[in-house]
């Protein structure tokens, strides 16, 4: 590939990160088309069930597509969904090549887009700036690949380690700027797990509400979608008065008891509850998992205390933590960063991937990834 090729498809890339907070379930997809040297048309998927970025950028192009070179990120569909499939609008529109970035890890896609460009005459290549595009939609090519979404996991601490005081308190550990880059991270997932401990001690939101302009790409505030707010209550303990039932938004709670009055309860409120696999004290991350991505979940956010967390790192379910360490110290009596019983010895110990730390405001955001991890991306953050 060359320079220019690198130069269109970067411009693809940044595209498409503009629908970063709005095309969940689908994947962000951008699309560059270039004639003679000079964009003539490019486009990008902004939420599902509106035009993909392929019929975007052939909008603007009109005439000018034919005999155009369209850089894609994602191959284009060539199935019936919501929308026609993108291959066509390529096809009719006469272009001359496709350059795609990434093949399409949809079993309904998956090769088959590519090959019907070719059947068609048009030359196609793959491969350029996969892993800038692989970082954009880690938690859409684990769902397609393995039925489960990518997990995060998000965590506040002190430089010595703790995330909240001996009784409890822990606002704010992190200054404005960390809490409004978790604001982002909230608002590119698809649902967020606490447990039932935050849920008693806290009484979180969990909720996407900073300023519109904090999201980059976003055209209204009703495009903004809320995550999914997903509760692990094995005993039904949620509170019927509990600060999320109340607020714009879906609330799942997960438990393993059946306890139809506790359940009737909370439905009064409008919230959903799932009986799924567990025992008294906890829930079975992995059939968590498999059902959460039953659910169309692409990108998972656990923001939970230490022993969640925890046992969300034990169980070999997180991808990606996402660490905000503020320049601080609260002392051995402070609450530590995970409960993880059973490691005695350094060989039990979890190594980590250090993937990238930056300043965000006067804290620092440290990205890491358990050695070992299966996983698409780098997801550097949001």
């Amino acid at each position: 590939m060359s320079r220019p090729d690198e130069h269109f498809m970067a411009r693809a890339v940044n595209l498409a990160r503009r629908g970063l907070f709005t095309t969940d379930p689908n994947p962000r997809v951008g699309c560059v088309l270039v004639r003679d040297g000079g964009i003539v048309g490019e486009g990008y998927h902004y939420r599902a069930g509106e035009p993909h970025a392929e019929p975007n950028a052939l909008a603007v192009a009109g005439a000018r597509a034919a005999g155009a070179t369209a850089y894609v990120t994602l191959e284009p569909c060539c199935h019936q969904g919501r929308t026609p499939p993108c291959t066509e609008a390529l096809i009719e529109a006469g272009v001359s090549e496709v350059v795609i970035g990434v093949t399409d890890p949809n079993p309904l896609v998956a090769g088959k887009g590519i090959r019907r460009l070719r059947d068609a005459g048009i030359r196609v290549t793959t491969g350029l700036l996969e892993k800038e595009i692989q970082d954009l939609n880690p938690g859409f090519a684990r769902r397609m690949k393995t039925g489960r979404p990518y997990v995060r996991c998000k965590l506040a601490m002190s430089l010595d380690g703790r995330t909240a005081m001996a009784s409890g308190e822990s606002r704010w550990i992190t200054g404005e700027a960390a809490r409004l880059d978790v604001q982002r991270l909230r608002a590119r997932s698809s649902a967020i797990v606490t447990g039932i401990g935050t849920v008693l001690a806290d009484d979180p939101s969990l909720n996407v509400r900073a300023p519109l302009s904090a999201f980059s790409g976003v055209r209204q505030a009703s495009d903004l979608r809320q995550p999914l707010r997903v509760i692990l209550d094995p005993g039904l303990e949620t509170p019927p008065r509990a600060r999320m039932l109340a607020l714009p938004g879906e609330t799942l709670i997960v438990t393993s008891r059946g306890d139809d009055v506790a359940k009737e309860r909370l439905m009064r409120r409008g919230a959903e509850v799932a009986l799924l696999e567990g025992g008294a004290a906890a829930i079975d991350l992995q059939a968590l998992l498999d059902y959460l991505g039953g659910r169309d979940i692409n990108e998972l956010l656990i923001e939970a205390g230490p022993t969640l967390a925890g046992a969300a790192l034990q169980a070999g379910v997180v991808d990606e933590l996402v660490i905000y360490v503020a320049p601080h110290l609260m002392g051995s009596e402070a609450r530590g960063l995970f409960n993880m019983p059973g490691l005695e010895r350094m060989r039990d110990r979890i190594d980590l991937n250090l993937v990238d730390i930056r300043a965000v405001g006067e804290d620092i955001r440290i990205t890491a990834r358990p050695v070992g991890a299966t996983t698409e991306a780098s997801g550097a953050g949001p």
